[in-house]
């Protein structure tokens, strides 16, 4: 009771219904559960490689934020001031994001691994006015200060060397003095956060207050999670609101931009050593640490729902992981987008038990119905923007076409890019739908199953074929890791190309034999009956945040090199 006192935000958030920010969730756990830990970070290990843990209580959070955001105020870093965040997963990560929440500042964020000149358009781009990171990220903005124009203050977080500015230690403002969390409203922006671009370049989407209000409200309530949970979340991103949530965050010990080679035993260790609950895994760590997790008989009895969305997560790779898990815990597979997050959500129990023998037939990954109160429509394909919604834009339920969703968690627009915009949103009355790129079908329970993303349906003289439908028939080989349709050539005269990467122990069997076999399987289903190119690759291109997605732009141009 003596932070009610202390704190006059308690007061003050309950007495304006106004004011939307997530920072008012940290303050009531901070009150509910002062001593219980917020975040842990895995600081050092011993002689005998026993991990050291440090960490913040949900108190200790909230009183560190507070200092932080007097300083960021104190520096300049106030409402609405654009300010890149370039911060490794830590305990000062957490601390800073819930203090720019509280100040309302704007956070801008990229994913470092999309490459430097990428990354640095986005910066570019986001006409930030500060920039608070690491050492490395001022480095770059000094090396490279076309990019970085209109950066006026900088906040370096660890040793500060020759480019001036101050240090996280120069802001945090002791002794502790309750700070008065600023009265965002609903459609205040609250950060930009910027697409990988797997599919052309990456823009940045504008989240308000009240897109990451409701994301809170929605993801507690749809997966049914309790203030007492622990969550291991081995993408940043989907870490900041656990605090928001009354979760404990166990920052992983592993390479957030390289999850497809995180070292298993780490994950596994953090699991054991916290009684993890929850966990967010990209497929291709879900695939590192479940082979892994069978191999050697691992069991992880704490665990309860592991989510996973970024790419198509296998039947294979559910199943394979499920081995890991006691009985009542479950998988469940997100589908979403930046712009949209998450839309659908299904467990690995349907799935395994009901839709999986579908997919490996090429009818489609069902990716569940709608969450709640989203609205999710098919529409007509086409790649012209749509001005105005209207029904005649809808198709049947059975047939495929492109999803278009609105809801309080889907995103207005992108930052500075009107002809994005134009192509992805559809104005309908006071709202807007946001067209995702993705296609798919609808059946008669309203579930929807995801065909691939539209501007990689390969559109050949005998009709459009779709990547997931047809991958799915050549990913039943055994020796198939994983396979990849795509077109060479302009459509509509596109020569379709299956491009196959093989499982580790049959990089050197007989290709011949198997391409045999896979034009066999071919021929048996009238999707892929007309395919009859198979190019083996030593190992997909994929993208940098969850390393599953794969950039099959890059193998039309390997596959078009290699053809002749």
């Amino acid at each position: 009771m003596d932070d009610i006192k202390e704190n006059p935000d308690l007061k003050r958030s309950e007495a304006d219904p106004q004011t939307v920010n997530v920072a008012l969730y940290l303050k009531t756990m901070a009150r509910i559960q002062p001593y219980r830990r917020a975040v842990v970070y895995p600081a050092s290990r011993d002689y005998n490689g026993r991990v050291a843990y440090s960490h913040l209580t949900f108190r200790q959070l909230d009183r560190e934020s507070d200092c932080f955001a007097h300083g960021l105020e104190a520096a300049g870093i106030r409402r609405g001031t654009r300010t890149i965040l370039m911060v490794r997963p830590s305990l000062e990560l957490f601390a800073i994001i819930y203090a720019m929440l509280k100040v309302g500042a704007v956070f801008v964020m990229v994913d470092p691994g999309m490459g430097v000149q990428r990354m640095l358009a986005c910066l570019k781009e986001s006409r930030a006015e500060a920039l608070i990171g690491i050492p490395p990220a001022h480095v770059l903005r000094t090396l490279q200060p076309k990019y970085f124009k209109g950066i006026r203050k900088v906040v370096t977080i660890g040793r500060r060397w020759f480019w001036g500015g101050l240090t996280l230690k120069d802001i945090r403002q002791l002794p502790w003095q309750p700070y008065t969390i600023a009265d965002t409203r609903r459609d205040e922006t609250a950060a930009i956060l910027f697409t990988t671009g797997s599919t052309g370049a990456a823009k940045g989407a504008i989240y308000t207050h009240g897109i990451f209000d409701a994301q809170v409200r929605l993801i507690k309530s749809q997966f049914g999670i309790s203030p007492d949970e622990i969550d291991l979340p081995t993408f940043p991103l989907f870490s900041l609101f656990d605090a928001a949530l009354g979760m404990t965050a166990i920052i992983p010990d592993m390479d957030p931009t390289r999850p497809a080679h995180v070292n298993p035993d780490k994950i596994i260790e953090a699991v054991l050593n916290h009684g993890v609950t929850n966990m967010f895994a990209s497929p291709a760590l879900l695939n590192r640490v479940g082979r892994h997790g069978q191999e050697n008989n691992i069991k992880l009895p704490s665990l309860k729902r592991i989510i996973t969305s970024g790419a198509p997560v296998s039947p294979d790779n559910l199943a394979r992981f499920t081995t890991l898990l006691e009985e009542d815990a479950e998988i469940h597979t997100g589908y979403g987008a930046t712009e949209a997050m998450p839309v659908s959500s299904f467990g690995s129990k349907q799935i395994l038990g009901e839709t999986a023998r579908l997919t490996e037939q090429g009818f489609g990954m069902c990716v569940g119905p709608p969450i709640q109160s989203l609205a999710v429509q098919i529409i007509k394909i086409t790649d012209t923007p749509i001005e105005s919604w209207s029904d005649e834009l809808l198709v049947p339920d059975g047939e495929i076409g492109e999803i278009a969703v609105y809801g309080d968690i889907v995103t207005q627009g992108y930052f500075d890019r009107p002809l994005d915009d134009k192509h992805s949103k559809i104005e309908d009355g006071q709202r807007f739908w946001h067209r995702m790129g993705d296609l798919a079908w609808k059946d008669k329970k309203g579930r929807i199953w995801y065909c691939g993303r539209k501007a990689h349906r390969v559109i050949t003289p005998y009709g459009t074929l779709f990547t997931i439908p047809c991958e799915a028939i050549f990913n039943n080989h055994p020796a198939v890791f994983r396979s990849a349709l795509v077109g060479v050539g302009q459509a509509p005269r596109h020569r379709a190309v299956i491009c196959i990467e093989l499982e580790p122990e049959h990089r050197h069997a007989d290709q011949q034999a198997i391409v045999k076999e896979l034009q066999e399987m071919a021929a048996a289903n009238p999707q892929t009956e007309k395919i009859d190119t198979f190019l083996f690759h030593p190992g997909f291109p994929v993208d940098i945040r969850h390393n599953s997605k794969i950039f099959r732009e890059k193998l039309a141009d390997w596959a078009r090199n290699k053809l002749g």
